[in-house]
């Protein structure tokens, strides 16, 4: 089945298009996956600071926060960093592949939810950054890039890669296909 516009005749919208779409979603947020351990636990930042040199991840930056009472700080980046990227990645996995375990509606809902929780995909970039400059004291202090940074920013491109080929259309095509068949 496809869309035609009823003017010029050009595909608007085809099942094709939309499952070719969906497997790419699938397939990136998959990778995003198997990264994100990585990025997760792997060191993102160094401080070199009078000589002693500490290097932190996203998992032991965003716990070390929340032990030293900055709980506001480290629920955000624990939160942003941690929590709502997997939940994203499962979802996308789960509503382009797990279609028949969830009802139409359910699906909606989940994808509604993915959506939405893009917004704070780079809120603790930018929480990194205002951390980064408040702590830069010249010679004093040097922060660096850890080796989970290209990790982590693969996987923040393999989420935005698998969210812009999702078609939302497919959420529906499938329902139709089994009432259908």
């Amino acid at each position: 089945r496809r869309a035609l516009c009823p003017r010029c005749g050009v595909t608007v919208l085809s099942s094709a298009r939309s499952a070719r779409g969906n497997a790419r979603a699938f397939h990136a947020a998959l990778a995003a996956l198997i990264l994100y351990p990585l990025a997760i636990s792997m060191p993102i930042m160094r401080i070199e600071r009078f000589g002693n040199l500490s290097e932190a991840s996203i998992w032991t930056g965003s716990v070390g926060l929340l032990r030293q009472g900055e709980v506001v700080v480290g629920g955000v980046v624990l939160l942003c960093s941690v929590l709502v990227p997997l939940a994203k990645l499962v979802g996308l996995v789960f509503i382009t592949r797990g279609s028949g375990l969830l009802t139409r509606r359910r699906r909606a809902h989940a994808y509604r939810w993915i959506e939405w929780t893009g917004r704070f995909g780079m809120l603790d970039v930018l929480l990194i950054a205002v951390v980064v400059a408040w702590i830069k004291f010249g010679d004093l202090f040097e922060v660096s890039a850890g080796p989970a940074a290209l990790t982590f920013a693969a996987v923040v491109l393999l989420s935005l890669a698998a969210s812009a080929s999702f078609d939302p259309h497919a959420l529906w095509e499938g329902e139709e296909a089994r009432a259908s068949g």
